[in-house]
């Protein structure tokens, strides 16, 4: 039988899978988030900024001496005091600590927010013993409200006090810069990366991000901080880092809104006892996946616990003519609120699919258009698939909803992580400041 002229017997369409994963290099998954990494401790603490004191709001993640950092940041050109001040201080390609702060953004506060950011890091340089400039500073909350120094005064010394190379300092780190997440967001790798002698060492990857409205990152996303205890170059930080936060970040969004205040932070203190690791060395591909996989898995927690999410959406482009061409069709869906309320209504709606990637600017030919609901065909050829409603309902129970479409344009993938859009995600914008 037809439909048109398309047979009702099909295949799902092929989405590739990625290459180079840790797995691959033998990176397991392991305890202690961001201080799976050697040399690395962290704290979480309640120091004021909220009005909850149960709630921790100040977090700091310390190296035991100046190590190797990278870091990327906003481009929303209305960006934060303490984005501005990082933004400078991490330009030297090294750091000891990054203090941050949940409950107030520091955004749109002037001059004086920026003496706070400053302020800040100079605190903590003092108590560490290290310089001002070595010291990056992060905050997320409420925009345009002023910072006060008053609970850095109070917390600094306590979150200091505190600093620990535990799982359960990791975990506060992560609790303390949650602000609409629902859980902290954080997991670490270990593995083995070889030498140019052939000699093997044990390395880590961990960190923590926050994240669940005001997501579509361009650059990386709202606070994270990724460690590592592999000797890595500025250089090879820097590489590493950019090719991870491209991939995985920036491929996340659940409201297509880039924050004023994003900042990724990587740390590599180099305490894994193994020759320096350089963008050409033998252990570099390793230990960029293991850092990309990290991202990754912090990517996907991000769009799965978008506010007032019920399912995680995984959009793959297929087929695409360029690069570009697949981001942005894949965007373009991810951010539909018509395909977003879909899901959340479990309709499998390919029509709304389809308008979203037509609707972009990016040229292909409908009649050789396939899109694939939860692995299951539903057009083919620009023509619809009759498909069982009954099977797509209980398919629709699952957390993770992919759907595909492939524009059979060319050789180019992009995949984008988002959520459903459901009436807590009004409810909780609606209410964020009252």
């Amino acid at each position: 039988m037809l439909i048109g002229d398309v047979p009702m017997t099909y295949t799902p369409l092929a989405v590739p899978s990625q290459d180079l994963t840790a797995s691959s290099f033998g990176f397991q998954s392991c305890k202690g988030g961001v201080c799976a990494a050697d040399g690395i401790r962290a704290a979480g603490i309640s120091a004021g900024f909220r009005h909850d004191p149960s709630r921790r709001d100040l977090a700091l993640v310390a190296a035991d001496s100046v190590c190797v950092c990278a870091a990327t940041f906003t481009q929303n050109c209305f960006c934060a005091a303490p984005v501005r001040v990082s933004r400078a201080h991490a330009a030297h390609g090294s750091t000891r600590a990054i203090i941050l702060n949940s409950g107030n953004a520091n955004a749109a506060t002037g001059d004086a927010g920026i003496k706070i950011a400053q302020q800040t890091t100079q605190m903590v340089a003092t108590a560490l013993h290290c310089e001002p400039e070595e010291v990056l500073v992060a905050s997320t909350g409420v925009i345009g409200v002023p910072l006060e120094m008053r609970p850095f005064e109070k917390g600094i010394p306590e979150v200091i006090a505190a600093l620990e190379h535990s799982a359960d300092a990791a975990h506060h780190a992560a609790e303390a810069v949650m602000t609409t997440d629902t859980h902290a967001k954080e997991c670490a790798l270990e593995g083995q990366i070889a030498s140019s002698d052939g000699a093997t060492s044990t390395v880590h990857v961990g960190g923590f991000v926050k994240g669940s409205g005001m997501i579509q990152p361009n650059m990386a996303t709202m606070l994270a901080v990724i460690a590592t205890d592999a000797p890595l170059t500025a250089e090879a930080a820097r590489l590493a880092l950019g090719a991870a936060v491209k991939v995985t970040f920036n491929k996340v969004t659940v409201d297509s809104d880039t924050s004023t205040n994003d900042s990724c932070f990587l740390l590599a203190t180099g305490a894994a006892k193994c020759e320096e690791i350089e963008v050409d060395s033998k252990a570099y591909p390793a230990i960029s996946a293991a850092i990309r996989e990290v991202c990754e898995r912090l990517a996907r927690d991000i769009a799965a616990d978008g506010e007032g999410s019920t399912k995680l959406i995984i959009v793959d482009v297929l087929g695409a003519a360029s690069q570009d061409d697949a981001d942005k069709v894949a965007r373009s869906i991810a951010n539909s609120p018509l395909v977003k309320t879909a899901v959340f209504g479990h309709d499998a709606n390919w029509g709304r699919v389809a308008a979203a990637a037509g609707k972009c600017g990016v040229a292909f030919n409908q009649k050789n258009v396939d899109i694939d609901f939860l692995g299951v065909p539903v057009l083919r050829s620009g023509l619809p698939v009759p498909m069982d409603e009954q099977d797509m309902l209980r398919r629709f129970k699952a957390d993770e909803i992919p759907i595909a479409i492939s524009l059979k344009m060319g050789t180019f993938h992009s995949r984008v992580w988002t959520c459903d859009l459901t009436h807590n995600y009004v409810r909780i914008n609606g209410e964020y400041r009252t």
